[in-house]
């Protein structure tokens, strides 16, 4: 039976370390943070402008925490992440907009009624904490937390770079593919199949998967076993 040890062993071994492997679709260890002071539950890659955001929701306050990451168009330029309440574009959203002033990172909101006005003001929701810090990589973080609708499983996120700030005022961003593609879902609370029983609402966190991973290990386990009774029974 020793003849049939390496020509068995090596591709059943292979795929019981493929089956064991942790099956995340985004790994936060990896996706640091410019200043990385903060912890999030959750990270993602946004599709369009190498945007990331991290974010923790918490369902007993009904409060998101975020942090927002991107670089900005042009040095001196400016990021901005938004929750559009009423749609899911640009117009009507609630924006966080994070630049350099006069050496210091700032963080200001603006209620952003259309495309064409773009003013300072008070959002529809309370925010707090906000702050931003320019990193390293030439990327700026915007941090901050706000108050969602009770009970909310998803929001719709919009997030923007642009070029500059001009008498205290962010200028027009480029009207590019990535530019009008900057807007998408953000889930907070994990689906449930149509299968599946219905538990108390659940957080949406990085561990989610981890069923599938003890799945994974118990196929894994009995392949090892196989392995061990091919090479030496």
């Amino acid at each position: 039976m020793g003849s049939l040890f390496t020509p068995l062993l090596l591709p059943l071994f292979c795929l019981c370390l493929t089956l064991i492997s942790p099956t995340h679709s985004t790994d936060c260890s990896s996706l640091k943070l410019s200043g990385g002071k903060k912890q999030y539950s959750n990270c993602t890659h946004l599709p369009t402008l190498n945007a990331t955001l991290h974010f923790t929701y918490n369902a007993t306050n009904s409060s998101l925490s975020i942090a927002f990451s991107a670089p900005p168009a042009k040095a001196g330029g400016w990021i901005a992440w938004a929750v559009n309440p009423t749609g899911t574009g640009m117009a009507g959203s609630q924006a966080l907009l994070a630049f350099k002033n006069n050496g210091s990172m700032v963080v200001k909101t603006y209620n952003i009624s259309s495309y064409s006005s773009i003013v300072e003001g008070k959002l529809s929701f309370d925010v707090w904490d906000l702050e931003a810090e320019a990193g390293s990589d030439g990327k700026m973080v915007l941090y901050g937390s706000l108050k969602v609708e009770e009970s909310a499983e998803k929001l719709n996120q919009v997030w923007q770079v642009g070029p500059g700030i001009a008498d205290g005022h962010p200028m027009k961003h480029e009207f590019d593919k990535a530019n009008l593609g900057s807007v998408g879902e953000l889930q907070l609370v994990e689906k449930l199949t149509p299968s599946s029983p219905s538990p108390s609402p659940q957080v949406a966190n990085a561990n989610s998967g981890y069923g599938l991973r003890v799945t994974q290990l118990n196929v894994g386990f009995w392949i090892l076993g196989l392995i061990y009774f091919i090479v030496f029974m």
